[in-house]
């Protein structure tokens, strides 16, 4: 093969296409790996501000599915003891522990009947978190054309996994998906303070309330992809990183930094390989992109190369980011609890947070969701939209870092004194940065006609494109959002 030939190019070496190109290279391909950016990671990084400050930049540590880290061998030491969460209120914080039993107890001065339910409501959401992995695991049939025999087995395994979780799970399953968030926990619990903490697992990530439809699908995704409700692995997302980075390498993987791809180039709807920024021209058999759907289709291949119908529905991808990062370096006196910790004291907060976005204003009462990493607490903030109706980032950044210090500080009074360095990064910055387009971190909404085999459009739900030899295997795709693999583990099957 020539030099600049390849079996497979992957346009972006974020955790997907970083899993992508080792299994593609271990079934035998020749791959090559393309980063805009002079590291590798994409969203899934920690980042290194100086003076010994480093921190997740954008999500909070994760882990990739066990089965990808065996299949790749991937030397990762696993945490002793998964971390709690606590609900930051006034005076008592509820802490919800990994142990149901343990959680349990902590929930009994909220509500002796919560308490009770709260190992069902565990056990439950373990279930059907277990037939959503393998709901992912399933490559999507590109309804409503005919299925193939290997698509239709694949669905037969779903549901005969479905049926087997029994009668009463399999249908409060089928009804937690459409829900809003709100519904299904008023139907569970009725203490305000555990339904708000529940609830910020609903929101987190996706401009939505937890009255909007789909929350309740929401919330379960969130739940798989941490494996319960705290962040895991906090502060070591870039060793999740460097470990595929091992990976690839050891089966031959290329992976070329600053090598930003200007065009994915096409003929008569055939992929024929890309042309990089600096003019260089790299054929292949097969393109895969790891970057969103709109910044594939509309910016690298040009809706001119597409069929007029197709660009209008990549074109109709809801992408709403709202949220931003503040990452604070302190001296190790900033209260706050170990773990994950959130402001979400009820429900009523959680909508009332989101309708700031909606009409474009950053929510002056936030969700906010703080991860403790020795001297570091980086937290999450929603909502703080990509787009400013009356101001710009520019102007807001520092009124955003007081009202989340602020808002911190009512349940923390050390914070503020023991901060030595901050760094903000907002909606414009997650897009300049790390490519998440409009700042959206699943790159497009998980909401219910953009999920299952409605993602990233109806239709075209398996990985594949009009452009023959062109694929996806981005979060924006089947099974993605959030820190997985399981969109590169996936589009593999589907090549090798």
């Amino acid at each position: 093969m020539a030099p600049n030939q390849y079996d497979v190019i992957i346009v972006g070496a974020g955790h997907n296409g970083l899993v992508a190109a080792a299994y593609l290279a271990r079934a035998g391909k020749r791959v090559l790996v393309l980063e805009r950016r002079p590291v590798v990671g994409g969203s899934a990084v920690t980042a290194d501000f100086g003076g010994g400050f480093r921190a997740d930049a954008v999500w909070a540590g994760g882990s990739l599915r066990p089965d990808i880290a065996r299949d790749l061998k991937l030397a990762l030491s696993a945490p002793t003891e998964r971390p709690a969460f606590t609900s930051l209120l006034a005076p008592l914080p509820l802490t919800l522990y990994a142990d149901p039993a343990r959680a349990a107890e902590c929930i009994k001065p909220f509500s002796e009947k919560d308490a009770h339910k709260w190992p069902e409501f565990v056990n439950f959401m373990n279930k059907s978190a277990e037939f959503l992995d393998r709901a992912y695991a399933t490559i999507m049939p590109r309804l409503p054309k005919d299925l193939s025999l290997s698509e239709g087995a694949g669905l037969a395994e779903m549901a005969l996994q479905l049926r087997l979780m029994g009668r009463k799970d399999m249908l409060n399953l089928i009804r937690l998906l459409p829900m809003t968030a709100a519904e299904l926990l008023e139907e569970w619990f009725e203490s305000q303070q555990l339904k708000g903490a529940l609830g910020s697992l609903a929101v987190h990530g996706v401009t939505l309330g937890v009255m909007s439809a789909g929350t309740g699908f929401t919330l379960l995704h969130n739940w798989l992809n941490r494996g319960g409700l705290a962040n895991v692995n906090a502060g070591r997302a870039g060793e999740l990183t460097q470990a595929l980075v091992a990976a690839c390498k050891a089966c031959g993987v290329e992976i070329r930094t600053e090598a930003e791809v200007a065009a994915i180039r096409v003929d008569l709807y055939t992929c024929k390989g890309v042309l990089l920024r600096n003019g260089d021209e790299i054929r292949a058999e097969a393109v895969v992109s790891a970057v969103d759907p709109k910044r594939t289709f509309l910016g690298l291949v040009g809706a001119v190369n597409l069929p007029p119908e197709f660009v209008w529905k990549v074109q109709s991808i809801k992408m709403r980011g709202s949220v931003a990062k503040l990452h604070l370096l302190t001296n190790g006196a900033h209260g706050l609890p170990e773990g994950t910790s959130v402001v979400a004291p009820s429900l009523v907060y959680l909508e009332r947070a989101y309708d700031a976005a909606k009409y474009g204003e950053i929510s002056q009462k936030p969700y906010l969701e703080a991860t403790t990493h020795g001297n570091v607490v980086s937290v999450h903030v929603q909502f703080a939209p990509y787009m400013l109706r009356k101001s710009d980032w520019k102007a807001e950044r520092e009124g955003l870092e007081k009202l989340v210090i602020d808002t911190l500080a009512k349940f923390a009074p050390g914070l503020p004194a023991s901060i030595t360095d901050r760094r903000l990064i907002t909606p414009p910055d997650l897009e300049s940065t790390y490519g998440l387009t409009k700042g959206d971190l699943n790159h497009g909404q998980l909401m219910l006609d953009q999920f299952l085999f409605m993602r990233p459009i109806p239709g075209w739900s398996n990985h594949r494109t009009p452009i023959d030899g062109l694929y996806l295997c981005g979060s924006g795709v089947h099974g993605g959002g959030g820190i997985s693999g399981v969109p590169g583990r996936n589009l593999a099957k589907l090549l090798r």
